[in-house]
């Protein structure tokens, strides 16, 4: 004997209601109470390397740089498809792989074929970037504007990065802190071209000598006391008149002071983003 549900709901209507307005009722308890996310957790199996090159063309981060991060990621099992974006000074691989594929997996082999072609790439590019999309921590959650009429931008910025940002980073829940607007500090050398001709120098070789100056090199390893003891080459210059008195090697032989060369100043780089508040 078979159950006919209909036909009961038709000959029994208030046991069918009750439940009907049951759940309706639980429907509309339980509805504010739903999570809404802009961004779901999706796990997308995608992988995004960055190569920053100030100053380069594009033409030319095409061929030293992006190619050269596609031919290595390229034997990489899973992949569905690999875009790069080139623009001046800037290169992003996008890695896609297929769906299903394990993400942190896949990071890691990304991470470790860069790593393998690093010393192919050249080498006054910043360090390559290899991180993976996250869905759904894709964009900034909170954006707070820092003003004052008392600071400059440079006292502004500095607040910004030493104080607020680690003040922020210990918050539970919050995974990464961005600036936008400000400036960066930056030692600046403004190079006198008629001195430079004067003593046979080109600027190519003044910056040379000054990135070989400011190096930190492991130096081996050494016995004393009976321990085994690290040794590091440190050349960094400690100061900004530590670097003006850096003595340039000439072509001809002989040294010069490099604040004989042009100024050595402690300033900041170029603005390339600007923050506004209020208009």
């Amino acid at each position: 004997m078979s159950f006919n549900i209909s036909a009961w709901s038709i000959r029994s209507p208030i046991p069918t209601i009750v439940l009907f307005l049951v759940l309706t009722l639980a429907g509309l308890v339980a509805f504010p109470f739903l999570g809404i996310d802009e961004n779901p957790n999706i796990d997308i199996p995608s992988v995004n390397v960055t190569v920053i090159q100030p100053g380069a063309d594009p033409s030319e981060l095409e061929s030293q740089v992006t190619k050269r991060v596609e031919d290595a990621v390229a034997g990489l099992g899973n992949i569905d498809e690999i875009t790069s974006t080139i623009t001046d000074g800037s290169s992003l691989t996008q890695i896609n792989f297929v769906l299903g594929t394990n993400s942190d997996r896949a990071t890691n082999d990304v991470r470790n074929a860069i790593s393998q072609i690093r010393q192919d790439l050249p080498q006054d590019i910043n360090e390559p970037i290899v991180q993976r999309l996250d869905v759904a921590t894709g964009g900034p959650v909170v954006t707070y504007a820092v003003a004052s009429q008392n600071r400059s931008t440079a006292e502004l910025s500095n607040l910004v990065d030493q104080t607020i940002s680690r003040a922020l980073l210990v918050v539970q829940g919050v995974s990464q802190v961005n600036r936008i607007g400000g400036v960066d500090q930056e030692i600046r050398v403004d190079l006198d071209p008629t001195r430079l001709q004067a003593d046979g120098l080109t600027v190519n070789q003044v910056n040379d000598q000054i990135r070989a100056f400011n190096i930190n090199l492991p130096g081996g390893r050494s016995n004393l006391g009976g321990s085994e003891q690290t040794i590091r080459t440190v050349g960094s210059a400690p100061s900004v008149q530590a670097l003006q008195n850096y003595e340039i090697t000439l072509p001809k032989g002989g040294f010069v002071p490099l604040s004989s060369l042009g100024s050595v100043t402690d300033g900041t780089a170029e603005p390339r983003r600007l923050a506004r508040l209020n208009n």
